[in-house]
């Protein structure tokens, strides 16, 4: 190594070339990101959809889910197989780890659904597909006082249209139903005619055709075959001949039906800001460009414009490549303070020749971070680019302590190469190995399994690549730089003024320092017991719930989504009336603004809702945080209050954060048996609504729905009918007998042939309803049949083979842990003696977490004893490397300190600024300890080495802490939504460098001296064991002598 610095430092046109280079590749390496606002979540999962179109719950449960599950029940690699069953609907849903070979797993999956042969006749093929999660990152709202039909084909012109565009690929629509024919026969009809429905779907199925029946060769060509009478139209289905009679009479489905070209039946009433509205949703995807691809969308908008039809308009509504726009100026503005508070601190405290190529070794470090990101899969999002100011301080660190050991032997020798050389030299042990052992502390984070890694890694690579750049500029580069610097001569003003400076802290080192170092050494127990209570206290703040955690942080966003999600079986009409109900709010909520505010504030821009019979949805757009004058939460909580209660709702939920959705408090229960799961749901339920902090408590099972069951009355199979064929006829007339699907647009238009309306939303229509014979003869059903009301369930769910439900609910404020330490404690022991066979765990934020916390201290054991065999190594020490890895405990209170004082919530992120810290603590104590190590070669006392080595390495020590502070301070008092995700990191950071910094200074010299004592006393044992042994055993008389 001594050796490689020396060749570098005296040539300094191969050092300018490599940091000329670096730059360059960095420029083509950042032009070439991909640039996104969050990083893509991959999940090594896949989902299995079945349609039986028709089937109860329990049957496609017991008949296909249930097969399903058990045929991949012994795959490797499954995390955990999760289903639903719903009417006509069946899906299991399997997750992998996060290692798999995952194209492998999918074709095992698929071989084993193949291998089932027990799948009912009528199903469709199964469809199987990888999840693929996007984002959408732009929202625009086409919108305009048409028709349904008018307005969905403009919205699929205008959705093909925008797919075209450059860097668009998937584009979306929202807030639209599927078109959809009905011929409707009615019972009067059917009759009238002697007709079945069989007869009328057979007519349009053998008559409504486009195929091709082969060619013709002749010699003067071929001619292609082709029956082309495929009807469309309403008139064209009227035309499709049903009967001929014997007297050349005709009957045509305009005849016997009505033919409604509409669309399905599931009535949908969506709005913007009262206007009929369709949502379009740009998607991200694996690779994009947001920023390219919003210009070119706007582009497109204002071009669009003027040709939509009167009265309709395009809003864009949402637009990620703004906000990915404003995080990058706030964490860019507040990089480019801090850099610039650092460079000022260098300047007061080192010659500016030394902060002027500290701060072009940083830049070096960066672009040098730049040619690998992509290659490695990191792209440029608000993580990666936050990185690059989390690991600001440990770069500026590497470079402060070659930079500063390079001063010093220039004012000591006078200067030039063999200074550069020297001084280089003299601390490249402890800079090579600070490097990697903060290289190992993050390195845990590239390994973590789960949705998560997708988030760590993009920082992890990041600091990795920056540190290894800059090691190879501090080491290699930077000497060659410096070697031009000589000693001070006719010093202008400034000059003497940053020596004033620089000499004020040397003489606080030679002075005050070293006489608090010497207290500390020889107060060494009662110094080291204050740094163990400070331990104790910060962790005991962490374990007893003064630091609020959080898996994921709750960031605030600018919209509102308010979900309701209506019970089984309610009328379209009760969903209108509590659409009505959040309109009321709205209206509400904005006059106590104009109130507060005497009609100047602002907080809606934009109001969305959506009903359906299953669901009311309403996606509020709030104005700028700058202009309202309540926060997203604030706004959130009142608009539900003024909502008021929806008693017959399954779930009220309401978001105000960003990107994590899921609740704030969420709990798993499975039973085989349903029954026993709902009572045991109500009991949590009852518990939990007892908690202050709780509410809008809810779960996913689906309310028991009335089903009218049929049975055949004795006797009837003397008329030739049986169950099935009652089944197949009123299905026909109720649920439709599906006849063709016709192509529209890109899209299958269903062909349905039924009851009208009025009959199937009527139960008189029951008593009207005629069974046909195979005789042609037409009986009463309730002449064959009996009906029964019962109750009957509408959907199941199932997790790793049980049946199961998910409770959620909302908090106040974040106590989760203490909610669920005081259920552990004082509720779910009796709760599981009552249900006995029942199963609890965690999902949601709690899940992720407990298997993130469990995974990442194994990972970080491995690191640390990785950290400590190579210190061991390099120090020939068992002892040394506990010193120098036993401070890092303290960056983690430091942090805890921090989040307290500020009141931050600890996240996932917050651990990142921990490991940073921690490599920061650990650079000081290798360069304090390799110090003392040479100074007690040079023949120095073990108490005189450990002190002056903290003098001497006082200023590097000092200025890599205070340039780490005040570089993420900018960042630490930014107050925009874009920083808040952020902060976490910055506060554990910050606080954590800070406490670490006296750690470095007092206590390890404490604990160094504990250590001499500890040897001491062993080497005088071994004396004693010496002495006796080398004496030999005593004779009597010696004894007696």
């Amino acid at each position: 190594m001594n050796g490689l610095i020396a060749w570098w430092a005296r040539n300094s046109v191969a050092a300018n070339l490599v940091m000329i280079g670096i730059f360059v590749a960095g420029a083509i390496g950042f032009s070439q990101m991909e640039r996104e606002m969050d990083p893509q979540v991959r999940f090594p999962g896949l989902q299995i959809e079945v349609s039986w179109p028709g089937a109860a719950p329990q049957e496609v449960e017991e008949q296909i889910v249930a097969r399903i599950e058990e045929s991949v029940r012994d795959l490797d690699a499954i995390e955990w197989v999760r289903s639903t069953s719903s009417e006509g609907y069946g899906g299991v849903y399997i997750l992998a780890e996060q290692q798999v070979d995952f194209t492998q797993f999918m074709n095992d999956v698929k071989i084993r659904l193949d291998s089932i042969s027990s799948f009912p006749r009528d199903i469709e093929p199964p469809q199987v597909q990888q999840w693929v999660n996007r984002n959408e990152f732009m929202r625009i709202a086409v919108h305009g006082d048409i028709g349904e039909r008018e307005l969905k084909r403009l919205a699929e012109t205008l959705r093909r249209e925008a797919a075209q565009l450059t860097a668009v690929t998937v584009v979306e629509l929202f807030g639209t139903r599927q078109e959809e024919v009905s011929i409707e026969v009615s019972e009067d009809a059917l009759r009238r005619y002697n007709m079945s429905f069989s007869e009328v779907a057979d007519a349009i199925r053998n008559t409504s055709i486009n195929q091709s029946a082969g060619q013709v060769r002749t010699e003067v060509g071929t001619y292609q075959l082709k029956v082309r009478s495929q009807a469309d139209t309403e008139t064209e289905f009227n035309n499709i001949i049903v009967r001929e009679t014997a007297d050349g009479g005709i009957l045509r489905v305009g005849d016997v039906a009505t033919v409604v070209d509409g669309f399905e039946d599931n009535p949908i009433l969506a709005t913007l800001n009262g206007e009929p509205a369709v949502l379009l949703q740009i998607m991200s995807t694996e690779v994009m460009d947001i920023v390219t691809a919003s210009e070119s969308v706007r582009e497109w908008i204002e071009k669009r414009r003027e040709s939509l039809p009167q009265g309709v308009s395009l809003t864009l509504w949402t637009d990620q490549a703004v906000d990915f726009k404003g995080r990058m100026t706030t964490i860019g503005s507040a990089a480019f303070q801090g850099l610039a508070l650092v460079m000022i601190i260098l300047l007061l405290t080192l010659r500016p020749i030394v902060a002027f190529w500290v701060a072009v070794g940083i830049a070096t470090a960066y672009a040098g971070a730049f040619v690998l990101l992509g290659p490695v899969g990191v792209s440029l999002n608000m993580l990666s680019t936050f990185a690059f100011l989390l690991v600001l301080g440990i770069v500026v660190d590497d470079a402060i302590v070659v930079g500063e050991g390079i001063h010093s032997e220039a004012n000591r020798i006078g200067g030039g190469v063999n200074a550069a050389i020297s001084g280089a030299q003299l601390v490249a042990k402890p800079v090579v190995f600070g490097v990697i052992t903060t290289i190992m502390a993050f390195l845990p984070w590239l390994f973590v399994s789960g949705s998560t890694s997708e988030f760590t890694r993009h920082i992890t690579w990041v600091v990795i690549l920056a540190l290894g750049f800059s090691l190879v500029e501090s080491l290699l580069i930077l000497p060659s730089h410096l070697s031009t610097m000589k000693p001070r001569e006719n010093m202008r003003r400034f000059g003497r003024f940053q020596k004033r400076i620089a000499n004020s802290i040397l003489n606080f080192a030679q002075n005050r320092y070293r006489k608090i170092a010497g207290w500390s050494m020889d107060h060494r127990y009662l110094t080291t017991s204050i740094f163990l209570g400070a331990l104790v206290i910060g962790f005991g703040l962490f374990g007893t719930g003064w630091v609020k955690k959080s898996f994921m942080p709750d960031i605030e966003s600018d919209e509102i989504i308010v979900n309701v999600v209506m019970p089984e079986g309610a009328p379209y009409s009760r969903a209108l009336e509590i659409l009505e109900q959040l309109q009321e709010a709205e209206l509400a909520l904005v006059e106590e603004v104009n109130q507060r505010t005497d009609g100047e504030g602002v907080l809606i821009e934009n109001w969305y809702t959506r009903s359906r019979r299953d669901s009311v949805l309403a996606i509020v757009k709030l104005a700028p945080p700058e202009v309202r004058d309540m926060t997203a939460k604030e706004a959130s909580i009142r608009l539900r209050e003024l909502m008021g209660d929806v008693p017959d709702a399954r779930e009220v939920s309401v978001q105000y954060t960003q990107g994590n959705n899921d609740p704030d408090f969420e709990l798993s229960i499975r039973h085989p048996d349903l029954d026993v799961l709902r009572a045991a749901t109500a009991d949590v339920e009852n518990q939990l609504r007892t908690y202050e902090s709780i509410y809008d408590v809810r779960n996913n099972l689906e309310g028991a729905s009335e089903e009218i069951r049929l049975t055949m009355k004795p006797g009837t199979a003397k008329l030739g009918l049986t169950l099935a064929d009652v089944n197949q006829q009123v299905r026909q007339a109720y649920f439709g007998e599906e006849v063709q699907r016709v192509p529209r647009n890109g899209q299958d238009v269903k062909v349905k042939v039924r009851y009208p309306l009025e009959s199937r939303e009527s139960i008189e229509s029951l008593k009207n309803f005629r069974v046909r014979t195979n005789d042609g003869r037409e009986l009463p059903l309730l002449a064959v049949a009996d009906l029964e009301y019962a109750p009957g369930i509408s959907r199941i769910q199932r997790w790793n083979g049980n049946r199961a439900a998910r409770i959620s609910a909302d908090l106040k404020e974040q106590v989760r842990d203490d909610i669920m330490k005081d259920l552990d404690e004082n509720f779910f022991p009796a709760w599981e003696e009552r249900y006995p066979g029942i199963i609890r765990g965690a999902v949601g934020q709690a899940e992720g977490e407990q298997r993130f916390i469990k995974e990442v201290m194994g990972l970080y054991l491995i690191a640390f004893f990785a950290m400590y065999t190579m210190l061991a190594v390099a120090f020939r020490s068992y002892w040394q490397p506990v010193l120098i890895l036993l401070a890092m405990p303290y960056a983690f209170v430091g942090a805890i300190v921090g989040h307290a004082v500020l009141g931050m919530t600890m996240a996932i992120f917050s651990y990142f600024g921990i490991a940073a810290a921690a490599g920061v603590v650990v650079n000081d104590n290798l360069v304090l300890m390799d110090y003392c190590n040479r100074l007690r070669d040079q023949g120095l006392s073990a108490r005189d080495a450990i002190i002056e080595a903290g003098v001497v390495r006082f200023r590097p020590i000092l200025l890599t802490s205070v340039t780490t502070i005040v570089g993420l301070t900018p960042m630490m008092l930014e107050r925009s939504i874009q920083a808040a995700f952020l902060q976490p990191i910055v506060v554990a950071l910050a606080f954590g460098v800070f406490c670490a910094f006296f750690v470095t200074l007092l206590m390890v010299p404490a604990l160094y001296g504990i250590g001499l004592d500890i040897g001491g006393f062993f080497a005088r044992g071994k004396d004693k064991i010496r002495r006796k042994l080398s004496r030999g055993p005593q004779t009597k008389a010696e004894t007696t002598t």
